[in-house]
């Protein structure tokens, strides 16, 4: 907290800060790029939490001294009102510096890799996988992140089959600012009702898409924790000649390529790219992350934590959103929260539906570590 509120418990943090910043001034850092984006990730969380700190002390002052005035104004008005206003500046600050300092998924600071997949429904799912990239790639771009599409598969009428992208920012951010913290809980099945293009009767038809969203993982977790599941031993790859649309040498040589996980059996394709090395290296980039997410996963299990709740199989039970075009309406079923602005949401607006998720994860986190300190 701050000065005011318990310093002490800032302390470590403040010395860390330090230690990070001395660190980040070493030309030597840079030379390892994995270890440059860790130490960048962690000084722009702390940062974040001291300078929201150090409002709140600045803030505390200030009312200290409105406070004071007050009593020497006896009762003015003015002095009351600002100091009325100091004090729930206040309460606001302190709430945003608990919430910095609560407990937070690791992951949070991440780029992802996300996929989207057609399921019930046909046709009619396939063109809403390829409405719902739009849309997040729309939010994406209001967020200043970069979209890269690293495989797809088209259907007979301009949907998407599946599709998989990877989201990254433009530089370091706190865990708070991350793509990961932002589009986790994106991760489900969505249903949609409405009216197909290939429905002559106009009736509602309800379709399914599934969203899986991975933090995406990085050349230092592949040396830590996946160096022996990556090894060439480990690892089939064939290449093979792109299918549907191309342009000039993607249909005409064996350019695709398929990378087979032996121990695992997980299979990664790639045929977008113009040569057999960008695709091997989107293949291998994908594959890297499906295998870090499983061994998360693992020692998670192992240690009895909680594993993160992702739907891996496009089921319309599982769903975690419905978009009901007859009635322009969305509705979370996890949070309940509902809004009936759905073009703007297909259009990119998803601020209000993520921070919803955002809130529901804030508050379990705050009623965990609040738990675990009663127990304490």
């Amino acid at each position: 907290m701050s000065e005011h509120d318990g310093g002490d418990r800032l302390a470590p943090l403040r010395q860390e800060h330090g230690r990070l910043q001395e660190s980040m001034a070493d030309p030597a850092l840079h030379e390892d790029a994995a270890r440059a984006r860790r130490v960048g990730r962690r000084y722009a969380e702390l940062e974040g939490i001291l300078e929201a700190a150090a409002q709140l002390d600045a803030t505390t002052t200030d009312l200290e001294v409105a406070r004071e005035l007050e009593e020497l104004g006896e009762g003015d008005e003015e002095l009351a009102a600002e100091a009325a206003q100091l004090h729930a500046r206040l309460v606001g600050e302190r709430e945003h510096l608990e919430d910095l300092l609560a407990p937070r998924d690791p992951d949070d600071a991440r780029d992802v890799i996300l996929e989207i997949k057609a399921g019930a429904g046909g046709e009619e799912s396939a063109l809403f996988a390829a409405e719902m990239l739009r849309m997040y790639r729309a939010f994406a771009e209001s967020q200043g992140w970069r979209v890269e599409v690293l495989t797809s598969s088209d259907s007979d009428l301009g949907g998407l089959k599946d599709v998989t992208v990877a989201i990254a920012a433009r530089g370091a951010g706190a865990p708070g600012t991350g793509v990961y913290a932002h589009l986790k809980h994106e991760a489900g099945v969505h249903r949609v009702q409405r009216v197909p293009v290939t429905e002559s009767q106009g009736r509602i038809h309800t379709s399914a898409v599934g969203v899986l969203v991975l933090p995406e993982a990085d050349e230092t977790d592949e040396s830590e924790l996946l160096a022996e599941a990556m090894a060439p031993a480990n690892l089939r790859i064939d290449v093979f000649r792109s299918s549907g649309p191309g342009g000039q040498s993607v249909n005409t040589t064996d350019s695709a390529v398929r990378i087979t996980h032996l121990p695992t059996g997980v299979v990664v394709s790639c045929q977008d790219q113009k040569s057999q090395l960008q695709n091997r290296e989107q293949a291998l980039r994908i594959l890297r992350t499906r295998l870090l997410d499983a061994r998360r996963a693992e020692l998670e299990a192992q240690s009895s934590a909680t594993r993160r709740s992702q739907v891996r199989t496009v089921d319309r039970s599982e769903r975690i959103r419905t978009y009901n075009f007859p009635e322009s309406r969305v509705a979370d079923h996890r949070t309940g929260f509902k809004a009936g602005n759905l073009a703007q949401v297909l259009a990119g607006d998803l601020a209000d539906l993520i921070a919803s998720s955002r809130e529901a994860e804030r508050a379990a986190r705050l009623a965990e570590a609040q738990a675990g300190n009663q127990e304490e």
